[in-house]
């Protein structure tokens, strides 16, 4: 038996054609939906992102700030550490056994508590001129060979906060 061809009728040809067009119709929507979906999900990633981005710089901002105050406190109570060297500086020749004590007393207990904090005395006598630490107020012709260049006297303490200089020591260097 030979196989009989089936011929559309025009109607059915009609139905096909058009659940065709629907179905393209709604392939088009899927990827246009689907392309909406794609920017959506990349805007929120990038808003999360810049989110995460804001978050971040203020706690930087926040510690800043916190570190910088606690600079500015600890920068007002250098010139109390000024004074009580040189209290104990003058102290040193008198004979007045208990001022040396309590003034010594005083210097010390604030001198750790400022340690405690970060803060650490830049050691400048004795050693080579660096201005990255030091401020040569004058220079002064060096007794021997080997004092060229290097620090002969310091007239004012310099000082670190955490590894940053707070002040820098004031020095007379050997010419």
């Amino acid at each position: 038996m030979a196989e009989k061809e089936i011929k559309e009728t025009p109607q059915e040809q009609s139905q096909k054609a058009s659940k065709k067009k629907k179905d393209n119709l709604l392939q088009k929507q899927v990827e246009e939906l689907n392309d909406k979906l794609s920017k959506e999900h990349d805007s929120y990633v990038r808003l999360y992102a810049e989110f995460e981005t804001f978050r971040r710089r203020s706690a930087e901002e926040k510690l800043a700030l916190v570190g910088s105050a606690a600079a500015d406190t600890i920068k007002g109570l250098l010139p109390v550490l000024d004074d009580c060297e040189r209290a104990m500086q003058i102290l040193a020749a008198s004979s007045d056994e208990a001022a040396r004590e309590g003034t010594s007393l005083i210097y010390n207990k604030l001198m750790e508590y400022l340690k405690t904090r970060g803060l650490t005395v830049i050691e400048a006598k004795g050693q080579k001129f660096d201005t990255d630490y030091h401020e040569a107020v004058t220079q002064f012709p060096a007794p021997s060979e080997e004092q060229k260049g290097m620090v002969i006297d310091v007239i004012q303490t310099g000082y670190l906060l955490n590894g940053k200089v707070l002040r820098y020591a004031k020095v007379v260097v050997g010419a």
